[in-house]
């Protein structure tokens, strides 16, 4: 069977930074795939040909079988062949993995690990921090409305919420929060010139893969430090669990250790900054959606997974096939590299009715944003929560809400959302 080539132009989208900013073009190209070509070949100069995987249920058969399709045998994130090459030469074993966190791995690694941490950030342990959270969100409140109207919400108020809050759970003191958003946007936003570390376009695979070294560097050293301290000084945090772990009867390695810090410290407020903001965009558009949900006995439930759905922070994840498998109708051989594209699959003509409308009344909102399965977000949990408290700490002390300015998205092919969200408002 010969495999479907995606037109060029689709496949130059799909792996193009720009894109993901520009946003409705892309959605454009994605669309189409879907109704031509859901799952194809994109071929381009640089990178090595991958599978496109567009639809919806493609992406949950791939997800829900980590046996057959791997996350450790290449990237996780699309890496174009030479900084592959490069990766590979930097790392133990030539795994091309220049971090080593939950996502890198799989069985039985990944549950071992994964299993660590995974009751702090389960619903019912959740609620022992609610209040705390809480706290944080009226103080960033605070903060917002003392700003006299007007403020970039996703630079001003999204980014540091849950920043705060995952800092607070993990251990980190508030006077190194800023060391942390600067590094994490660095570390997803290696392709935008306004966030990477060296503020100009990347223009070459060894600037990239130098750049990245140096913010993993300055992450290895900052929680190596941590490390030390939770060995000699336990505390009812994260960092005192991940510093004093045993997997195998013996403390963690140090790789994994960063990588298990790294993924908590930078995924654990990133991608619930971007829905947030994605949310208040929505309401700052909608005068009818703001009124409603202003209201504080509105069930904000549905906006939030709406808002998650819309946003989709982490744009996707690549995965390897084990072994020749049948997916959509298409041969999948084994060694294929293949591009879970979770913007497209939250698209989905075929899963959500009018995709393309912004809408909290969904009876049955099945976004995808956190993946599925075996690698279904570890902190999923938590940013519901995180979401759902700020909504009802800030919507009722807010009169008016309306956009001041355009919004500007990151320009990543891996993590995305808004850098910048000029709103107006007015305090009730």
């Amino acid at each position: 069977m010969t495999k479907p080539i995606l037109p060029g132009e689709v496949a130059a989208a799909v792996v193009n930074p720009a894109a993901y900013g520009a946003w409705d073009p892309l959605h454009e190209q994605l669309a189409w795939a879907r109704a031509n070509v859901p799952l194809g070949i994109a071929e381009n100069h640089d990178h090595d040909p991958f599978w496109l995987v567009t639809r919806h249920a493609d992406i949950m058969a791939i997800s829900r079988d980590p046996q057959r399709f791997a996350n450790g045998i290449r990237p996780t994130v699309l890496t174009n062949r030479d900084g592959e090459a490069l990766a590979r030469a930097a790392t133990p074993n030539n795994d091309g993995h220049l971090i080593r966190s939950l996502v890198q791995m799989d069985a039985p690694d990944h549950m071992k690990y994964r299993l660590l941490t995974q009751s702090w950030f389960m619903p019912k342990n959740l609620k022992i921090v609610e209040e705390r959270i809480r706290q944080i969100a009226r103080e960033t409140v605070d903060h917002m409305l003392e700003t006299g109207g007007t403020c970039d919400f996703a630079r001003d108020v999204a980014a540091h919420y849950p920043l705060r809050v995952i800092m607070d759970i993990l251990g980190v003191p508030p006077e190194d929060e800023p060391r942390m958003l600067m590094l994490t946007q660095q570390l997803f936003g290696p392709t935008d010139p306004e966030l990477n570390r060296s503020r100009e376009a990347i223009t070459s695979a060894e600037q990239a893969i130098a750049m990245l070294n140096y913010v993993i560097a300055d992450f290895e050293n900052y929680f190596g430090t941590l490390t030390a301290d939770r060995r000699a000084n336990p505390r009812e945090d994260i960092a005192t669990v991940i510093a004093n772990a045993m997997v195998g009867g013996e403390q963690i390695p140090d790789r994994e250790l960063a990588g298990y810090y790294m993924i908590i410290a930078t995924a654990g407020h990133d991608t619930t900054s971007a829905s947030t903001a994605g949310a208040i965009m929505e309401l700052a558009k909608n005068p009818a959606l703001f009124e409603r949900f202003r209201s504080a006995t509105s069930d904000k439930a549905g906006l939030i997974e709406e808002a998650i759905r819309w946003t989709t922070p982490v744009q996707h994840f690549m995965r390897s096939a084990r072994q020749d498998v049948e997916i959509g109708g298409q041969t999948i051989r084994e060694g294929d590299w293949l591009m879970l594209n979770y913007v497209s699959g939250n698209r989905d003509e075929d899963v959500f009715g009018d995709p393309f409308a912004f809408d909290p009344d969904r009876e049955k909102n099945q976004q995808i944003a956190f993946g599925f399965g075996a690698h279904v977000c570890l902190g999923q949990h938590l940013a519901r929560m995180e979401m759902r408290i700020l909504m009802e700490e800030l919507l009722p002390r807010l009169k008016s809400l309306d956009l001041a300015g355009a919004p500007a998205r990151v320009e990543s092919v891996f993590v995305g959302g808004l850098k910048r969200l000029p709103i107006r408002f007015e305090a009730a």
